[in-house]
């Protein structure tokens, strides 16, 4: 065997099996969408109080903040593949015990629901992505992130269309089964994969960062938290603008529903729909653009992408709820795909950039800063819609995102034409010079 076929085919078998957990991967995120929508009317019908959805969505993301907060820890512990096999055999255990609660213990076991699918599905986005440079060639980074961002897009319009039918058909009971067997089938998939990911992983040692000498066992995980975010210029800029644009996306979410009820009080949900549908449709569309771009340039999107995507994103979202007609809102929400798709893989990316020891923590405080900032957004916006129309309430949170991105972008653009300048500022070389190397000026 020549040694060109060899590399090809070590190259080859890990993408295939990080391609068999990204379809894994998918089937859980449709059986989780799916859920989304089958456990909030379950909620109502079983409390019979809309109030009950809201505390049950805050239980759900209170988890999912905690669970952030923790990942590195758990990552520098354990590999990134125990962590994804458990988070999911977990949730399955906990969704068949609520087919198999009597009806006395429906609500324990519904709180019991929140709690661990909020908790385990941030530990599992965590793990994953934080394992996929140990998964894949690092040229192949950007395709690889895309690839799972297309695979949840596909999911969650499969499940929101899905879900109403399912539940109408053949009721709750078998809504839930189908989860739980969807987390089941990810399992099964976790479990064909090679040990990758996290400090256990890869065998790194969870030494401080910077040569720090080192601290008590119970200190470390905050400090290495904060060195993630000081480890890469911006880092820690680039992080809270994703929690601001997760504050943004709550307002999208609870008022898309107010406004398609005011342009079809009789449909309410055709809106709501169709916007989704289009809106993965530009996104799946922006992930074969970035795919293409990546394996003919070797190029990542980079930071400055991210910064462009949020912006184009947040106008995309405030135009959505503009009144245009119907085709400009069309157009609107597959741009709007488009650049969350854009910031999706650029931010991913950059984070992934990080070595093996800072990226658990790094994409753990991430999901406690998006989950912060959706569930702080969805009281605040809840709250601001009964005084306010959506497109003013939407303006305000997505105004807010468009201001730190531009702050980012402003960060960025300037570190870089500083580098820029100190390039520049080498000599070029004189005739005498043997090896045609530049000196620094003064």
């Amino acid at each position: 065997m020549t040694p060109g076929i060899g590399t090809t085919d070590n190259t080859a078998r890990p993408e295939r099996r990080y391609r068999l957990l990204v379809a894994g991967y998918a089937v859980s995120s449709y059986g989780t969408f799916l859920n989304t929508v089958a456990l909030n009317l379950f909620v109502y019908a079983t409390t019979g109080r809309a109030l009950a959805m809201g505390l049950f969505m805050a239980v759900r993301l209170a988890s999912g903040f905690a669970a952030g907060l923790t990942a590195g820890g758990l990552l520098a512990r354990f590999t990134a593949k125990s962590v994804m096999l458990w988070t999911n055999a977990a949730q399955a255990a906990v969704m068949l015990s609520l087919v198999l609660a009597p009806e006395g213990l429906r609500t324990g076991a519904l709180v019991a629901v929140c709690v661990v699918v909020g908790a385990c599905g941030t530990l599992f986005m965590v793990a994953l992505r934080s394992s996929v440079p140990e998964m894949v060639a690092p040229d192949r980074l950007t395709w690889a992130n895309s690839l799972s961002i297309t695979a949840r897009s596909v999911a969650m319009v499969a499940g929101f269309a899905s879900a109403g039918v399912v539940v109408s058909l053949v009721g709750y009971t078998a809504a839930f089964v189908i989860d739980t067997a969807t987390f089941v089938v990810c399992a099964v998939t976790v479990a064909l994969l090679p040990v990758a990911g996290g400090a256990a992983g890869t065998g790194a040692k969870a030494e401080p960062a910077g040569g720090a000498e080192a601290e008590p066992p119970g200190r470390r995980r905050m400090p290495v938290a904060l060195a993630a975010l000081a480890a890469a210029p911006g880092l820690g800029l680039m992080v809270a603008l994703r929690g601001v644009d997760a504050f943004g996306s709550s307002s999208h979410n609870a008022a898309l529903p107010v406004h398609s009820s005011s342009l079809d009080a009789s449909h309410p949900a055709v809106f709501v729909s169709a916007f989704w549908c289009l809106w993965a449709v530009g996104n799946i569309g922006a992930q074969q653009v970035i795919q293409r771009c990546a394996r003919r340039t070797g190029r990542a999107v980079g930071a400055l992408g991210f910064g462009y995507g949020t912006v184009v994103m947040s106008a995309a979202f405030i135009l959505a709820f503009a009144g245009l007609p119907l085709a400009a809102t069309a157009a609107v929400a597959l741009v709007a795909g488009a650049a969350d798709g854009l910031t999706e893989v650029s931010y991913t990316s950059h984070l992934q950039t990080l070595s093996a020891r800072l990226r658990g923590h790094a994409f753990g405080l991430s999901a406690t800063f998006e989950n912060l900032g959706f569930g702080v957004g969805m009281i605040i916006v809840a709250a601001a819609l009964e005084g306010y129309s959506p497109l003013t309430v939407v303006a305000w949170a997505h105004g807010a995102a468009i201001m730190v991105a531009l702050g980012f972008l402003l960060r960025v653009s300037a570190r870089q034409g500083g580098e820029q300048g100190v390039r520049h500022r080498v000599r070029p070389p004189r005739r005498g010079d043997r090896d045609g190397a530049g000196t620094p000026l003064g």
